[in-house]
């Protein structure tokens, strides 16, 4: 009898999410429609930028996408800063053959050692901050490869418009390029298909976008004064989005780019895979708690699948699920092929299921412990910011595959 009230109230909770999922693809879908009916930002604006790329180590794909960042057409100057804490740093060599290669561009390697917090990052950029020559400046990981109109693309929202609030931030979707591993594989996926869809949702519903993402933030001096640089984000574990939410609230716009950037996808095991998704989750739950909760109803192909199993595939289950998988087969391929233009979805569509499971597992375990590790350290997330703990216990090889920040 207890195994029958069990399984009753386990299918009525996975039959109500499931529905709720189906709320949330419809307003999913809906929102990637507003994106592609969003208004154009005006041509010509092309202000001289500098961008800023903090370096540790050598990353896959670094020096193809280091050159992307000299194809550009672009009308105006612009200079490429990278900060290197160490001077042995592999990465070094990178760059000089970069200046070799572009002996026309403005390439200078600039050494950042000073540590301003836990944020190895952001300790970087700021060190970097000053170096930079323009009042524009466009940050972006090493690993990001772009298209030739990148530049000019990202900083046209920034022209002044009459009647409407100055742009402060402009930020950018990205795609992943993924390696032959199931873990590789599993993050792209879920870039695609999950992260951007939501992305492009809370910009519909909060009526504009009130973060950023770490592939492209380009910022104005005029809005890095106003929240005080970057130095105080050096204590935070989510810096890109926590600089949005500051130069949001104060009183600047943040406006998606009309560019897809690119970034490569380590080939991480499945258990790096793991890794890497608890840290995110656990930052992102400790700086958006109330939007972090909400994520519960967005797996709604996932709660069908258990409502399939708690009701022993009853007819009313089937058709939920059948319902739940057309419904995220359709998301997935208009965001992610659609407007990412990511044709690896098409490939590893049959992974959708699996993906959309350990999504709703590392979610619940991520409420299990407020600690998380990076960079072969082990932290205490307080408020979204870092705390080193004294003592860290030996990683996993899982969690020394994720060297990325």
């Amino acid at each position: 009898m207890k195994d029958v009230m069990f399984a009753t109230i386990v299918a009525g909770i996975t039959t109500v999410l499931t529905l709720a999922g189906f709320g949330y693809s419809c307003i999913a879908i809906w929102s990637a429609r507003a994106y592609l009916r969003r208004r154009r930002f005006p041509a010509g604006f092309a202000p001289p930028v500098s961008i800023l790329k903090p370096i540790r180590g050598l990353d896959p794909g670094m020096a193809e996408a280091f050159a992307s960042h000299c194809r550009q057409n672009y009308p105006s100057d612009y200079e490429l800063l990278f900060g290197v804490a160490r001077p042995e740093d592999p990465a070094i060599g990178a760059i000089r053959q970069l200046q070799a290669d572009f002996p026309d561009r403005t390439i200078r390697l600039i050494f950042t050692p000073e540590v301003l917090g836990p944020n190895g990052k952001i300790s970087n950029l700021a060190q970097l901050v000053p170096e930079a020559r323009y009042d524009h400046l466009i940050i972006c990981d090493s690993d990001i490869r772009v298209g030739p109109n990148y530049l000019t693309h990202v900083l046209a929202p920034f022209a002044p418009v009459l009647d409407r609030k100055p742009v402060g931030l402009v930020t950018a979707l990205y795609r992943g390029r993924a390696h032959a591993t199931l873990g590789s594989k599993l993050e792209a996926l879920g870039i695609a298909t999950d992260f951007a869809p939501g992305v492009l949702t809370s910009r519909f519903l909060e009526r504009g976008l009130h973060f950023g993402l770490g592939s492209t933030l380009a910022v104005s001096r005029t809005a890095l004064d106003a929240i005080g640089g970057l130095e105080p984000l050096a204590e935070y574990l989510a810096d890109d989005y926590e600089l949005g939410v500051r130069i949001h609230a104060a009183g600047f716009e943040v406006e998606l780019a009309h560019e897809i950037v690119e970034t490569h996808v380590p080939a991480w095991s499945f258990s790096g895979y793991l890794h890497h998704q608890l840290r995110w989750a656990r930052g992102m739950r400790d700086a958006r708690r109330g939007g972090y909760a909400g994520l519960v109803v967005t797996y709604g192909l996932a709660w069908a699948i258990l409502n399939l199993i708690a009701t022993g595939l009853s007819l009313t289950a089937v058709a939920l699920f059948t319902l739940a998988l057309l419904l995220r087969i359709s998301l997935a391929l208009g965001v992610g092929v659609g407007i990412l233009g990511d044709r690896q979805v098409l490939r590893d569509l049959w992974l959708l299921p699996m993906r959309d499971l350990l999504a709703v597992g590392v979610w619940a375990w991520s409420y299990a412990s407020d600690t998380v590790a990076w960079r072969d350290e082990r932290f205490l997330l307080k408020r979204g910011k870092l705390v080193k703990l004294e003592s860290p216990r030996t990683l996993t090889k899982g969690a020394h595959a994720d060297a990325k920040t």
